[in-house]
């Protein structure tokens, strides 16, 4: 009997010993990269009451005991940022069982979420590609260097979720394909800049609406969406429900130290330009909440041309309106405006193929606000005021102080009158004052001046650093 014992007590302890090994969730795995130069967060799970201890091959550590459910969270203090190779080891005293993250980089560390144009890969959606994909994989090893990045499937849930099934990874031929392509073209640009490893979380599923990204609390105060009705109506697609991807995508990362956040988000919300504003203001400050990191910076990318329909085909040139209004520097929102990269032949395309500046554009940004370099371009021409002359107009505007290039046809300007009937008007560049006049023989006295302000219209007004000026209207005639 008293072997026997032994024996039974033998089994029982192993068996206790096997449920309680460090688990981390995949969000923590080898070729990841961690925020330099901070506190950065770990967590998992470890037996109730352990000890859990981490130590960097940089040399420092920490520790902490897991609570009654054997969940554990600490911070470890991260090293300069640096191209060379780092490990991690965590470990449960009490069981003796380790757990060893190796090929960590130090670096920057950002979130790319919003729908399928973050969500597209460079490998391109089907019959859609990435312009220059094939240059960019093909030599991804050697302009991939010091990137990483991981990959969120696409999922949706109404029940909270704490893992998700994926790893992090090298930028080679055989992976980078599936990297979204602003989040590569943000990565390479920004690696340029800062001269450190830079790692990509993306985060993002096609077709999903900003209240997609919400928690119930939230949602709760929009009379528009009724969760409860939704998780019980069988015919809503997945992409539109809300509530979703916050429990089965975003809270498997939250908390994963990082700088900031990419958000590129919109097109399934066209038409809602009354209330978008106010919503993704309240969903940056919940993610933010979420990071326990008020400072962290949202970078905003202007909804793309595409024939959105409506009844005066306006409905996104008023959601641009809205995006722009939604930004807001103090609160740490800024906005690229991308109004000048679609191509003629892509109305019928919401996945325009031109990812490149997009990229570069929120890499500007972020190193203008996020890291303090001085010099890079990362302002747009903006409307400032107009000078109502009868027959003609003159505008002037802000972030213009070069002057506009004069070579450009100044293609997409508008006038009306009374009527508000709007005609195509010419418009030339004062070289002297920097301003820019308007005028139709179809308007004698012209009551609002409009540029690019149309579901798909194509930006030719450029500075001298090629950003383009950001489409607007004098009116308010919808109001």
């Amino acid at each position: 009997m008293k072997y026997k014992f032994i024996i039974l007590s033998s089994i029982l302890s192993t068996a206790i010993s096997g449920q309680a090994k460090i688990e981390m969730p995949n969000i923590f795995t080898d070729n990841m990269v961690i925020q330099a130069d901070t506190a950065v967060a770990l967590w998992g799970k470890a037996n109730p009451g352990a000890t859990v201890m981490t130590q960097g091959s940089w040399g420092e550590s920490a520790s902490t005991k897991a609570g009654k459910d054997g969940k554990w969270k600490l911070t470890i203090k991260s090293p300069a940022p640096s191209y060379d190779p780092l490990s991690i080891i965590v470990s449960d005293k009490s069981d003796n069982d380790t757990r060893k993250l190796d090929n960590v980089l130090a670096g920057e560390v950002w979130i790319a979420s919003g729908q399928s144009n973050m969500e597209m890969p460079l490998r391109g959606f089907w019959h859609q590609p990435v312009e220059d994909a094939g240059e960019q994989v093909m030599f991804s090893r050697k302009l991939g260097k010091g990137i990483r990045f991981v990959n969120v499937p696409k999922a949706a849930s109404y029940e909270p979720k704490d893992n998700f099934e994926g790893a992090w990874m090298e930028c080679t031929p055989a992976t980078t394909g599936e990297l979204s392509a602003v989040g590569w073209y943000f990565a390479t640009a920004l690696r340029d800049m800062l001269d450190v490893p830079v790692g990509i979380v993306s985060c993002a599923y096609g077709g999903s609406k900003v209240e997609g990204w919400e928690p119930a609390e939230l949602i709760a105060k929009y009379p528009d969406r009724n969760m409860e009705a939704e998780k019980n109506n069988p015919d809503i697609n997945e992409w539109e429900r809300v509530g979703v991807m916050y429990n089965a995508m975003l809270l498997p990362i939250a908390g994963y130290t990082a700088r900031g956040f990419l958000w590129n988000q919109g097109e399934s919300n066209v038409g809602g330009h009354d209330y978008y504003p106010t919503r993704q203001t309240e969903m940056v400050h919940h993610w933010r909440d979420l990071w326990s990191n008020h400072g962290m910076q949202f970078y905003f990318v202007e909804l793309p041309g595409w024939v959105y329909g409506g009844v005066d085909n306006t409905e996104a040139a008023l959601f641009r309106e809205a995006q722009h209004r939604g930004a807001d520097v103090a609160d740490g929102r800024h906005i690229i405006c991308t109004s000048d990269l679609v191509y003629p032949d892509e109305p019928n395309d919401i996945h325009a193929r031109n990812k490149r500046p997009i990229g570069q554009r929120l890499a500007a940004a972020a190193a203008t606000y996020s890291y303090g370099i001085p010099g890079v371009p990362h302002t747009y021409p903006t409307f400032k005021e107009m000078e109502n002359h009868g027959d003609h107009a003159i505008l002037s505007f802000d972030n213009a102080w070069n002057g506009f290039c004069p070579n450009e046809n100044l293609e997409g300007f508008e006038v009306a009158g009374e009527d508000r009937v709007f005609h195509p008007a010419q418009a030339d560049i004062d070289l002297s004052k920097l301003t820019i006049k308007v005028s139709s023989p179809e308007v004698k006295d012209i009551k609002s001046v409009r540029y690019c302000f149309k579901n798909f219209a194509i930006g030719k007004v450029h500075d001298n650093y090629g950003m383009p000026l950001i489409p607007f209207r004098t009116d308010n005639w919808d109001n």
